[in-house]
């Protein structure tokens, strides 16, 4: 096992473009690090430099106490597992396993032992005679990670190894991956583009945005702390709900002002956001968590202090424990590039909004035990310690420590 090191590493193609700009991360020994972020962030890039895939343009990796910046990918002792399983289709899963470990020229037994012990970690045993055409492909995805555990490196490098699965099967392979990295312990990088597969898996998870890092925390306090609209946008789903508001303070204390409703924001936040005492009479970005709604009715008195507003859902979703409520609010969406940078998920196609003219589209998640419907009107309760604010200019959230001083 070993740690990971990037320092200040570059990677520009043909043209100028940048992949990764100035990447500095140090993955711990024994980490599960994700890499998180939409399409065409960079994180696919950044592993593949780490693997030695990719040259890269500048700075430094290091694998361990060695620096790898020039030695090949299989002089790095490491093992990469694909989106695509890269299974040899003539052999068998056991040939399959094994097929690495007898480049190595590793003694015939050693191999046995090792595949016999991967198999019998991910279920394969049955399976050892049969080749992939006849498996499914969680099995398929098992036997690529047989083949990479096999090898006993350093360090795993996954790129996205669920995305082909189908969501049921997605969510069992996540459980067998935590199980396992608890069981071996290795250093791991995982990539994906789906924020809720990087909150499940990572230790921790690296939020990238046009190869640049923003963010790199537990999966918790990028949750409950983002650093900015993009990672407070892009993390959490459904994702976040943003207006533009106006801090005010009256006889009644501080609160913020938006759409007809106006929030009281309790003293202890001002405590605990250093400089927010600062945007007083001026505008702000609000944004408040779906999580943090609640069904009045439903809240049954657990929501003191909570503060309630009166809105109409237009959808909702059901979805057996909870329902999202989807309702108006009289303000225009916001406009920042790093919210839209966020829904739109990096995709060539234009993000589709839904048709609510000038007003804005949230959602609530509130208990099923509301049994609200389509049409009615809803008294929802909020919890408005929870709420997160933003400078409207630099998107930068306030108060938040990596953000004092900027």
């Amino acid at each position: 096992m070993a740690s990971i090191v990037l320092s200040n590493v570059d990677k520009i193609y043909a043209g100028g473009v940048k992949a990764v700009n100035g990447l500095n991360l140090e993955i711990k020994d024994g980490e599960f690090m994700v890499l998180v972020g939409p399409s065409g962030c960079g994180k696919s890039t950044a592993l593949r430099m780490i693997a030695g895939l990719e040259d890269i343009s500048g700075g430094e990796i290091s694998i361990g106490d060695r620096v790898v910046n020039h030695l090949p990918p299989k002089d790095r002792d490491i093992a990469m597992v694909f989106q695509n399983y890269a299974l040899y289709p003539h052999m068998t899963v056991e040939e399959n396993l094994a097929f690495g470990l007898k480049l190595r020229k590793m003694p015939k037994a050693e191999i046995a032992k090792r595949v016999n012990e991967a198999a019998k970690m991910l279920g394969l045993e049955q399976y050892l005679k049969r080749k992939p055409a006849a498996l499914s492909g969680g099995q398929r995805q098992r036997v690529a990670m047989g083949r990479a555990i096999v090898r006993e490196p350093q360090a795993f490098l996954m790129d996205e190894p669920l995305s082909n699965l189908d969501a049921k099967l997605r969510v069992s392979m996540r459980a067998s991956l935590n199980q396992l990295h608890e069981r071996l312990g290795v250093t791991t990088v995982y990539v994906t583009h789906d924020q809720v597969e990087a909150m499940t898996l990572g230790d921790r998870v690296c939020v990238l945005r046009d190869g640049l890092l923003q963010q790199v925390d537990t999966p918790q306090n990028l949750f409950d702390a983002p650093v900015n609209l993009f990672v407070a946008g892009f993390m959490g789903s459904p994702s976040m709900n943003f207006v533009t508001a106006e801090m005010v303070r009256d006889a009644n204390g501080a609160a913020v002002s938006f759409a007809g409703y106006k929030l009281p924001v309790p003293d202890s936040t001002f405590a605990e956001k250093p400089g927010l005492d600062r945007y007083i009479g001026k505008r702000i970005i609000l944004g408040i968590r779906p999580s943090d709604f609640e069904d009045s009715v439903a809240a049954n008195g657990n929501s003191t202090g909570w503060v309630r507003i009166p809105v109409r859902a237009n959808v909702t979703e059901e979805l057996g424990s909870e329902i999202n409520v989807l309702f108006t609010i009289d303000a225009p969406p916001v406009e920042h590039k790093d919210t839209v940078a966020a829904a739109n998920d990096g995709d060539e196609e234009e993000v589709t909004l839904p048709l609510t003219g000038d007003k804005s589209l949230w959602t609530a998640r509130v208990n099923a035990r509301s049994h609200v419907r389509p049409g009615q009107n809803i008294e929802l309760v909020v919890d408005t310690h929870n709420l997160h604010f933003f400078d409207v200019e630099s998107g930068l959230s306030i108060g938040h420590e990596a953000n004092i001083g900027r």
